[in-house]
């Protein structure tokens, strides 16, 4: 089978694992940068890969309006489109279509809205998220689903209901074979009894794997965190779980510790564009003054690797300063790098064991120290 996930080790809830694909292992945990546009921003593949990306995210609904999935397809797929040989994964268009877009017309059968590019009136349905993820060539793809604001019961109940029709439509429009995987969404908001009704379901159209959505999005961290608490126990051990759009680094200590597999955000290079740096003492804003005549790198631990490392404090903040081009790449390579090289040694800590000491130091540190 090109797709098969392979579970390696377990500390509590935690899982390490293996998810194999045609383009190459997923070791999970795992953070995967966000390529909205075909590439992770001011980050070139290349760089990518010696972070040790092991999956990269690209957007189905602007890619959609530009350049076009035909044009992608001609271009020889997602993977030659970008020189990018590793994994990737789609999202199914259906967060944008609900959170960018001015929406004419939501009913059962899809989505009917204007493109925030040019204002032409668009269509999306479940098959026609299916027929252009299905030319983009990602390796794995997401079920087009309604994603609702978390705390609206009825607005939920209504999201989750459609979501599941349009799971089942996905289902039936992708041939199931080894080139993609599809993914399924599990909605219900921050309501247990919802996300029980929607796991069950989801489940049941036996898919390679299974994704929470409706999560950042409003919610607090603390009902985030009981969110997956009742949600994660519902989902299957043998298949990879994926938790959408978050990437802070405490929220990824408390999702691994629950039993996520997978992440996505695109705080890092966002972050890195308003002059933000992740560091292992807390975020920092390198355009602080304290920064002018600071000697040291970014990142002061010598285990950390990074191209960014390279520079001093000093010089990037002059780059920031300065909107100079050069510091918006070496931050988003720092801020990449911080979060894959995090959710490597939360995986490494499983496999031994360790994972509430590693959590509890981190955590301590990161966050007591946050500026």
């Amino acid at each position: 089978m090109a797709f098969e996930f392979e579970l390696i080790a377990t500390d509590g809830r935690a899982r390490a694992g293996i998810l194999h694909t045609p383009h190459g292992d997923i070791p999970t945990p795992c953070f995967a940068p966000v390529g909205t546009q075909a590439t992770v921003k001011a980050v070139p593949p290349r760089d990518l890969t010696e972070l040790n990306a092991s999956l990269v995210l690209a957007n189905t609904y602007h890619l959609h309006l530009r350049p076009g999935e035909d044009l992608v397809q001609q271009m020889g797929g997602l993977h030659e489109f970008m020189q990018w040989n590793g994994p990737i994964l789609t999202d199914s268009g259906g967060f944008q279509v609900f959170s960018l877009t001015q929406i004419n017309k939501i009913d059962d059968e899809g989505v009917t809205f204007r493109s925030h590019i040019d204002g032409s009136q668009r269509r999306l349905t479940p098959e026609s998220s299916m027929a252009i993820q299905q030319a983009l060539g990602a390796d794995i793809i997401m079920a087009f689903d309604q994603c609702p604001p978390p705390k609206d019961r009825e607005t939920v109940e209504k999201a989750v209901a459609r979501t599941h029709n349009w799971a089942a439509r996905c289902r039936e429009a992708h041939p199931y074979d080894d080139k993609q995987a599809l993914f399924g969404i599990v909605q219900g908001g921050i309501f247990q009894d919802l996300r029980a009704q929607s796991a069950e379901f989801i489940q049941s159209l036996d898919l390679k794997g299974y994704a929470i959505g409706g999560l950042a999005v409003g919610e607090s961290k603390a009902e985030q965190y009981e969110t997956l608490d009742f949600t994660l126990p519902l989902m299957p051990n043998n298949r990879p779980r994926y938790l959408m759009g978050v990437g802070d680094p405490d929220d990824l200590c408390e999702a691994i510790t629950r039993g996520i597999d997978i992440f996505d955000c695109v705080i890092p290079t966002r972050l890195a564009r308003h002059g933000a740096a992740f560091t292992f003492d807390g975020r920092i804003n390198m355009k602080n003054a304290r920064f002018k005549d600071d000697p040291n790198p970014l990142i002061l631990d010598e285990a950390f690797k990074s191209y960014s490392q390279n520079f001093s404090r000093a010089y990037l903040r002059h780059l920031m300063i300065a909107k100079e081009l050069l510091g918006y790449y070496l931050l988003s390579l720092n801020n990449i790098a911080f979060l894959i090289t995090h959710v490597q040694n939360m995986r490494q800590a499983i496999i031994e064991g360790r994972l509430a000491e590693y959590t509890q130091t981190f955590l301590q540190r990161y966050l007591g120290r946050s500026q």
